[in-house]
């Protein structure tokens, strides 16, 4: 069930639903409308010419930060992962989802290629997949409105939120954060290693003299 802008509104009260700072002009039917942070992340393409998921790209991109009255510059096909402003967070008996506003995307720009949902117990400023389809640059402006994300309801609270607790990747960010697709391979490699370790420990090793 999606909440309604009453039910928004009550659940801010009572702090199972946070947007902060929130104002309450930005309140629409069924959602509440986001904006565009300062702080972005690029691929930095000159010196790197591959993406592999099974290692960390962290040193693959480059912060960009532009001043408060000044402009990123989203050029036609480029990537870059960009900020909500607003820190957004819900209850375990609540999800998120972002969705783009609709004049936005009639520029041309995606504000996510996959990930629009916000778990169940997570609190964080969200972090944007910007992608300009279009055939021209276009300027992106710090604050401007760019998302809008609506609230829905669990069928019941569950009961494994999302936590580092239970190996979750994105918590309580504030800054955009690069791909962490690599730690899924990590448990892979562990079980290897194990394996290795078991296979070794079954043959004697005699030390050199």
């Amino acid at each position: 069930m999606i909440l309604s802008d009453k039910d928004i509104l009550k659940y801010l009260e009572t702090g199972e639903i946070e947007i902060s700072p929130f104002d309450k002009k930005y309140l629409q039917p069924a959602s509440i409308d986001l904006h565009l942070d300062k702080h972005f992340l690029v691929f930095d393409t000159q010196k790197h010419h591959v993406i592999d998921p099974k290692l960390p790209v962290d040193d693959m991109m480059r912060e960009v930060t532009i001043n408060e009255d000044g402009a990123f510059i989203l050029h036609p096909g480029e990537f870059a992962l960009g900020l909500i402003y607003e820190k957004t967070g819900v209850s375990n008996r609540f999800a998120g989802r972002l969705e783009g506003k609709s004049s936005v995307g009639r520029l041309g720009v995606l504000i996510h290629v996959t990930a629009g949902f916000l778990d169940p117990g997570n609190s964080l400023q969200m972090t944007l997949e910007l992608h300009n389809v279009s055939n021209l640059p276009i300027k992106l402006y710090y604050k401007m409105p760019i998302a809008q994300i609506a609230f829905e309801e669990l069928s019941s609270e569950c009961i494994k939120p999302y936590s580092k607790e239970m190996g979750s990747k994105y918590v309580g960010d504030t800054k955009p954060r690069a791909s962490q697709m690599w730690r899924n391979f990590r448990p892979i490699k562990q079980k290897e290693n194990l394996t290795k370790e078991n296979e070794n420990s079954n043959h004697i090793i005699i030390p050199k003299s």
